[in-house]
Order: structure tokens, then C-alpha cells, then sequence
């Protein structure tokens, strides 16, 4: 096409945000107009079994309202369906496409998909720039003094607080140098619907982007109690990058150091899935395949339903399977349920959370599981199994969590517990000693 004209693209993927962006404050300041570009991934939505998935939901509505942001600007927003191959040599079709800037992601998939992009690029004359994002230490950042990768979280949170200056957490004025996006007075590009991807929107209420600095400031206190609001519940965002990472850590580092922890474990646990990609598939600590899992199927479907007599991690399940949310102490506990009680495979549970949660993040995901397990980095140890009575007595005294959700609890109706926790305790440690030893 004669006269095609000259742009650099700000390729949107975990950062679907106009503020403080590392990549887009780059390309903004390249000295050439900056064409936004999103990618509904057909390699990735093709294997989503649920066609009313509220986390394609929460994308396409936060694309939308981006989109719109931009055309307020009489800017736009370039967004295919299709493949990432195909978006690039449709928009190199169209225009003189200098550089690619993007964030980068660590997830075994995405950095097949960024290589084979970057060589895609090369062979058209361009280039591909990543930066640093999600994080706010990447994984070749904090390392050990012999230069090896931490598999500890405590040392490594050390490390991390130690490094961390007023730099790292400095914001990208992205505001100063919008007028360099691409101009697009004319009609808008095309925004495909949920039906044109095969997928149904049920108006999903998602969880604000802003919290009560109140949450944050008792944090360490109230976090551990599933009827209160008492986390951010910010998962989500953090996870599509409708929010800055640094921003929020700044927060945390002047209110309360239990959430710049959790912080942290994200930093953590990305790390330990760049240094180690076999965890996506396989236990961190090898010995621990060798446990020989029950994997009942009945039970697991008890479980998935909740519907497995324990009250509160039934609770956890049904909020789970109704909001794409569970509190992160629940968390722990069905996922010990799971694992110490039925002994089922943490991998089913993982891919479980992996097709429910609104927040599912690779790294985070695996490594709580794993954690569960014992078969992790700073695993719990194998002898350690959540009895589910004593967590309830301590997080959710007053039943108020399990009410809500079981609200057949305490009647006729509420089936049995499947297993007896004394029971499965004895057995779980026989199981685990017998593979370990």
C-alpha cells in the first residue's frame, strides 16, 4: 500500500491501563505516533470450555472502556481476534510498523509467543521492545550472592525490602507525552462482540478498582477472616494490569507490611516459575510425584460442587463456582482439603482454580498449590493438614462465612462428611511418608 504511515505500536497484554506503564511511556516517546494493539488470543480462548468465562468478560469490558478513553482523545485502539501472527502481518499490511514496544510476561506460553513475534518483526524490518511491568523485581534481579535464584521466601523478602528505592517504585509519566498516540479522527476500528468470539456476557459485577485505604491499613488484622471485607480483593486487577503494581506497593510500604508481602509472593512466586517452568507441570521438589494419589472422582466432583460435608470448604467452593472469587485463607484450606484429605492430585485443583478464578495468574496459582501440597518451595510440610473444624472456629466463629454460602448447613439436607478428618490425617501421612522415605 503506497504511503503507509509510519507508527509504533503499544502492544496491550497485562497492562490494560493509560497510567504509569512502562511500555507505553517508551513508545510514547519514540518520536513516532503510537498505535495501541490488543490481541483476543484465539490459541488461548479456543481451550476456555466455559463460553460465559467472566475473566474474557472482565477483558473485553476493560478493553471497551479503554477504547473508549482513547477515541475521547481522538486516538483509537487496534483489537483482533484471531492470532498474533495475524494481527502483525494485518497491521504491517497497513502501515509502516517501525517498533513494537510491550511489557514483558514470564509464563512459559507467552515467552514462546514473544520470540516467535520478535522473529516475525525481524523478518519485516522491525523490532520488538519488552520492559518491566507486572513486577517490581524481575526474576534475574533478586538473587542469592552466589547468583543462584532464592527458593525461600523469607530470604528473598529480605533481599527484596533491601533493594527496593524510591526508583523502583517511580511512576512512568505517561500523562505528559499522551498527544503522541495515533490520530484517528475517522471511523473507529472495530471492536469484536462476545458472540463473534463464540462467548456469552452474563453482567458480571467485578471488584472495584478502588479500595478503602481503611482495608489496607488493617490488613494484618482482618485478613484472615472470610465474612468480613477485610482483604482488597484486588486480584484481578493486578492480574490484567488495570492497576499499577508500583503504585500500589507504595501504599502498602506506608501502610501496612503484611500487604507488601503478599506483594512480594507475587514477585516470589514469578520468579520461581522463569527460573523453574517445570513447576507448571511437575512438583517443585521431584520426590513428591512419587506420592501415589487416590484421585476419586466422586470426591472431586464433591469438592468441585461443595458438597463434601466440610462446611467450610464447601463454602469456599460454591463462592468460588458462583463469583470467580474465594477468600485467600479458604483458599488454603480446600486446597489442604483436597490434597491431604482425599489426596487427589493438587494438579486437578490447580487447573480447577485455573478455570474459575477471575485472578488466576500461573505462577501464584502453582505455587499455592504446591505450598498446599508440601510438594513447593516453602511448602507447608507434609505432616502439617488443616483440620477444617479448627480453622472455622478460628476465621469463621459465627459461621456468617459458611451461612451465606451453605445455607442448607446444620440441616437434614447438608450431606455427611465424605471422609473423617482423623481418618484421612492417618492416611495422608502414611501416603506421603511411603513416597517420601
Amino acid at each position: 500500500m503506497a504511503n503507509k504511515k509510519d507508527i509504533v505500536v503499544w502492544w496491550i497484554r497485562r497492562d490494560i491501563r493509560l497510567h504509569d506503564n512502562a511500555a507505553l511511556y517508551h513508545a510514547l516517546c519514540s518520536g513516532y505516533q503510537v498505535l495501541p494493539v490488543f490481541v483476543f488470543d484465539k490459541s488461548i480462548l479456543d481451550k476456555l470450555d466455559d463460553k460465559q468465562d467472566k475473566r474474557v468478560e472482565f477483558i473485553h469490558q476493560q478493553i471497551s472502556q479503554l477504547k473508549a478513553a482513547l477515541r475521547g482523545m481522538e486516538s483509537d485502539m487496534y483489537v483482533h481476534y484471531g492470532t498474533p501472527a495475524e494481527a502483525f502481518n494485518l497491521l504491517m499490511n497497513e502501515f509502516n510498523v517501525a517498533q513494537v514496544y510491550t511489557n514483558r510476561d514470564y509464563e512459559p506460553h507467552a515467552t514462546k509467543r514473544d520470540s516467535a513475534i520478535a522473529e516475525l518483526l525481524s523478518s519485516k524490518g522491525s523490532t520488538m521492545h519488552t520492559f518491566k511491568d507486572q513486577c517490581i523485581f524481575e526474576y534475574t534481579e533478586i538473587l542469592k550472592d552466589d547468583g543462584k535464584p532464592y527458593t525461600v521466601f523469607t530470604p528473598y523478602s529480605r533481599k527484596w525490602k533491601a533493594r527496593l528505592t524510591p526508583a523502583a517504585l517511580q511512576p512512568y509519566p505517561v500523562e505528559k507525552e499522551l498527544s503522541q498516540l495515533y490520530k484517528n479522527t475517522g471511523s473507529a476500528f472495530h471492536l469484536p462482540t462476545p458472540e463473534s468470539m463464540g462467548f456469552t456476557f452474563t453482567g458480571t459485577a467485578f471488584p472495584s478498582v478502588t479500595v478503602a485505604q481503611s482495608i489496607i491499613k488493617n490488613y494484618d488484622k482482618t485478613r484472615n477472616f472470610p465474612a468480613v471485607l477485610g482483604t482488597s480483593r484486588l486480584g484481578v486487577h493486578f492480574r490484567f494490569g488495570t492497576i499499577s503494581i508500583r503504585e500500589k506497593a507504595a501504599r502498602a510500604l506506608e501502610l501496612n507490611e503484611t500487604y507488601l508481602n503478599e506483594l512480594i509472593w507475587r514477585d516470589f512466586y514469578m520468579q520461581i516459575l522463569a527460573h523453574f517452568p517445570n513447576v507448571a507441570t511437575g512438583a517443585f521438589k521431584p520426590q513428591y510425584d512419587r506420592i501415589e494419589w487416590r484421585n476419586n472422582e466422586h470426591e472431586f466432583e464433591a469438592w468441585c460442587t461443595g458438597k463434601t460435608g466440610y462446611p467450610i470448604v464447601d463454602a469456599g467452593m460454591r463462592e468460588l463456582n458462583e463469583t470467580g472469587y474465594m477468600h485467600n485463607r479458604v483458599r488454603m484450606i480446600v486446597a489442604s482439603f483436597l490434597t491431604k484429605h482425599l489426596l487427589i492430585d493438587w494438579r486437578w485443583g490447580e487447573a480447577y482454580f485455573a478455570k474459575k478464578l477471575l485472578d488466576f495468574d500461573l505462577s501464584a496459582n502453582n505455587g499455592g498449590w504446591q505450598w498446599a501440597a508440601g510438594s513447593g518451595t516453602d511448602a507447608a510440610p507434609y505432616f502439617r493438614v488443616f483440620n477444617p473444624a479448627l480453622q472455622t472456629e478460628k476465621f469463621d466463629q459465627r459461621y456468617e462465612y459458611i451461612k451465606k454460602w451453605v445455607p442448607e448447613f446444620n440441616t437434614s439436607t447438608y450431606p455427611q462428611p465424605i471422609v473423617k478428618h482423623e481418618l484421612a490425617r492417618a492416611r495422608c501421612l502414611e501416603t506421603y511418608k511411603r513416597a517420601l522415605s
